[in-house]
């Protein structure tokens, strides 16, 4: 099978496993950890801040930054389909009693005029809004990139009325190796980032969160309190290092083959890409005429190609580091001839409800 599903599909190549195997490790709750003593220092300077916590999963790091930023009662804004609002379950309710006013983007992005208006007044009816967060690259928007102009605006205005700034950069690499804008840059107007090592550099597991000194040591007692805290975890560290210095830097490659399977769909009658891709994400639209998004992804599969149902007419399919060129050719000629046997099909289906991802 060729996985299309996500870029969390990669396996560690045989220079991985040797970099975990061999990696010196500590006790990190009990003490330190020296592979993730290094691991977090090199990420805090390759984004310009003070320090880094390493964590099991983006989704910790996203919550811990939430609350770092914000009391029980104060609430965040952020765009509505991102994935910390989205597909982290509503965590900031849940665990820390945070509140938030999301905000329609198109197809992830958010502007200045969209939120210049939603601080709410100081007073003792509302929920004291205190944070900015983007996603950046935006994965139900197609793995959109935030226009840095526009990043930049935000993140002054946050500032300059009394907001912090969080940025959910899972795929952030992606956006520096997509417009040359180094990470440093995308992450100098924000007070905390979280970084994905297990997406489009390969690591089997793991995120960090990134800040200044003091955000990240309140970081580490409430990653021990979520039971995030690890003990010899600097096998895992090595595989983030190894990705680090060894993936990052073949990410175009990943964009390149997204283009290549977008020129597939763009000339297949009832298939519309949605948006044009910017990064390693392909998400298109299906006419109704033709087949639902779980119909076509069964039919996908019988020629050995697996996509995620994106909605009730729209598929993702995102490259990654264990799909060659051969596999982008494959799979292009694999959706044409799916979209081809559908429409001989001459069915009108049903829509089903959307799953998620």
């Amino acid at each position: 099978m060729i996985d299309l599903r996500s870029d969390t599909v990669t396996q560690p190549d045989a220079g991985m496993r040797h970099a975990m195997a061999s990696a010196v490790v500590g006790d990190d709750v009990l003490d330190r950890d020296p592979t993730v003593e290094r691991l977090q220092e090199e990420l805090a300077s390759l984004l310009g801040k003070e320090a880094a916590l390493f964590v099991p999963s983006g989704t910790m790091a996203n919550l811990i930054a939430l609350r770092v930023h914000c009391q029980p009662g104060d609430e965040f804004i952020c765009e509505r389909g991102c994935h910390l609002y989205t597909y982290e379950q509503g965590g900031y309710a849940q665990v820390w009693g945070i509140a938030v006013q999301p905000v329609d983007g198109a197809h992830g992005v958010l502007r200045l005029d969209q939120v210049a208006s939603l601080p709410r007044p100081h007073n003792e009816h509302f929920a004291r809004t205190r944070l900015l967060t983007i996603e950046n690259t935006h994965n139900r928007g197609g793995g959109t990139i935030q226009p840095w102009q526009e990043v930049d605006r935000l993140c002054c205005w946050a500032h300059e009325n009394g907001l912090t700034t969080h940025m959910d950069g899972a795929r952030l690499f992606h956006a520096e190796a997509a417009t040359g804008i180094p990470v440093q840059r995308w992450a100098a107007g924000f007070d905390t980032v979280s970084i994905c090592f297990s997406k489009g550099l390969g690591a089997p597991v793991g995120s960090a969160l990134v800040g200044d000194r003091q955000r990240i040591e309140q970081a580490r007692r409430l990653r021990k309190v979520l039971g995030g805290g690890m003990r010899q975890v600097g096998v895992m560290a090595a595989a983030a290092l190894y990705a680090l210095h060894h993936n990052r830097s073949r990410l175009s490659t990943d964009h390149l083959h997204a283009q290549l399977l977008a020129q597939a769909i763009a000339t297949t009658p009832g298939l519309a890409l949605d948006p044009e891709p910017q990064t390693n994400i392909v998400v298109f639209r299906i006419d109704p005429s033709l087949a639902t998004a779980e119909q076509f992804v069964e039919r996908l599969q019988e020629h050995g190609v697996l996509g995620l149902v994106f909605g009730p007419q729209r598929v993702r399919l995102v490259t990654h580091l264990n799909i060659s060129p051969e596999d982008v050719g494959y799979a292009g000629d694999a959706i044409i001839k799916t979209a081809a046997v559908l429409a001989r099909s001459g069915h009108n289906p049903a829509v089903p409800q959307p799953r998620l991802d």
